[in-house]
């Protein structure tokens, strides 16, 4: 008799609206350490689009606030990239990195890490977003990985190219990036469904 694997469960794939993601990271704290911190994690994730294992590896000097940009190390497949950060996200990364130098943090510690050095767990983070979004009022299924969604939904509806996009996420081909935005933001079916006339009167 054949057992059953155990597959993880999947979940549909919901993205945030631009409000509902800047809702979400103003929950955290501007103040305290932790909030700073938390506020420039989700932003970075919103805004460059990372998965969260590559997020929590980030040292500082794969960090350049002035250039807005972010170096991966090792993406999926151990791919290197340099994915873009936008000025604004830029500037709540560099609240938390002054907040982190004062705090006595230093290069030998990852960017995003315990006020104590250490690193953060993915449980952490996979704890901390469903109670963000409670409080930001969102009723959707918040995750770290639906905040690289988001990311990924608004490129494709500002016309971003599909190669910059597949550079911008580490994805391994053209065909790769546009199953995915085709899946999570298929604006093209969208946009000619929209263009079709019909009325009752």
């Amino acid at each position: 008799m054949r057992t059953r694997k155990n597959t993880p469960r999947r979940f549909p794939v919901e993205v945030l609206t631009p409000e509902e993601a800047v809702s979400l990271i103003k929950t955290c704290s501007a103040k305290a350490s932790t909030g700073l911190r938390n506020r420039a994690l989700l932003t970075v994730l919103y805004r460059a689009g990372l998965r969260i294992a590559e997020a929590l590896a980030l040292r500082l000097k794969d960090v350049n606030v002035e250039a807005g940009t972010l170096t991966v190390l090792h993406g999926k497949g151990d791919r290197r990239r340099v994915v873009g950060l936008d000025a604004g996200a830029a500037a709540v990364l560099g609240q938390w990195l002054e907040r982190r130098t004062a705090l006595g943090l230093n290069g030998r510690h990852f960017v995003f890490c315990t006020l104590k050095g250490q690193p953060i767990e993915t449980a952490y983070i996979r704890a901390l977003m469903p109670r963000l979004a409670r409080k930001a009022g969102i009723e959707k299924r918040v995750h770290a990985h639906g905040l690289r969604h988001t990311h990924a939904a608004e490129l494709a509806r500002e016309g971003t190219p599909l190669n910059l996009v597949q550079a911008q996420l580490g994805h391994s081909s053209l065909a790769t990036t546009d199953r995915y935005l085709r899946h999570i933001a298929p604006e093209e079916l969208v946009r000619a469904m929209k263009s079709r006339i019909w009325s009752l009167d």
